[in-house]
C-alpha cells in the first residue's frame, strides 16, 4: 500500500513574485530522512477565448528558455491575493487584448507533478469583446484567431508545443463545451 510521507520542515531557498523555491524534509518509506526540492507557487489560470465566429484566440510570444516564439493560449501565474477567475481574467486582457461576457470553469492540472505543487485553473472564455492588450514590460503578443483544425493541425506539426496550452486544450476536448 501506498503512504502518505510525513513533512519535517520546510525551508524556502529563493523566491520572486510568482513562486518560491523550496527545501522540504520528510520521513522516506524506509524511516530514513530525506530531501524533496521543489518550486511552490500560488497557481496559474489559463484561458481559452473563443469568438462568436467559433475561433480560438491565441498568442505568440518569444519564450526566454526555449529561445523560441511560442504558440499559446493566454494564461500566467497567480499572485497570492488574487482569484483564480480573477487572474484569468486579467491574463486575457494583459495578452489577447480581450474581455470575457463569461469565464467558465472547465478543469485543473499540475503542469509538472515532481517539479511543482502548482495547480493550473483552465478556463473557456464565450462572449468575448475586444477592449486592447497591455502586456507587461517583458511580454510582447502576436494575437491569432484559428478554428479547431487549425489548432489540431499545429499540434500535429509540433507548432504547438507549450505544454500548458496541450493540456487546456486536452481539458476542453473532453469538456461540455466541446463541439465537434
Amino acid at each position: 500500500m501506498i503512504q502518505e510521507l510525513k513533512k519535517i520542515s520546510t525551508r524556502t531557498i529563493t523566491n520572486n513574485p510568482w513562486w518560491e523555491y523550496r527545501l522540504d524534509e520528510y520521513i522516506l518509506p524506509n524511516g530514513e530522512t530525506g530531501e524533496y526540492h521543489y518550486v511552490h507557487t500560488h497557481g496559474s489560470t489559463i484561458v481559452i477565448p473563443v469568438t462568436s465566429g467559433n475561433k480560438f484566440v491565441m498568442v505568440r510570444q518569444y519564450r526566454y528558455l526555449n529561445r523560441r516564439k511560442s504558440l499559446e493560449f493566454p494564461g500566467g501565474g497567480q499572485k497570492a491575493a488574487i482569484a483564480p477567475a480573477e487572474n484569468a481574467a486579467v491574463e486575457l486582457h494583459e495578452e489577447a487584448g480581450l474581455a470575457a461576457g463569461e469565464l467558465l470553469h472547465i478543469g485543473f492540472f499540475n503542469p509538472f507533478n515532481g517539479v511543482t505543487d502548482e495547480l493550473c485553473n483552465v478556463y473557456l472564455a464565450v462572449n468575448v469583446k475586444t477592449i486592447g492588450n497591455s502586456p507587461e514590460p517583458s511580454e510582447e503578443f502576436e494575437i491569432i484567431e484559428l478554428t479547431q483544425n487549425e489548432i489540431i493541425n499545429k499540434i500535429q506539426k509540433g507548432e504547438i508545443w507549450d505544454g500548458m496550452t496541450l493540456a487546456a486544450w486536452a481539458i476542453f476536448q473532453h469538456s461540455l463545451y466541446f463541439k465537434k
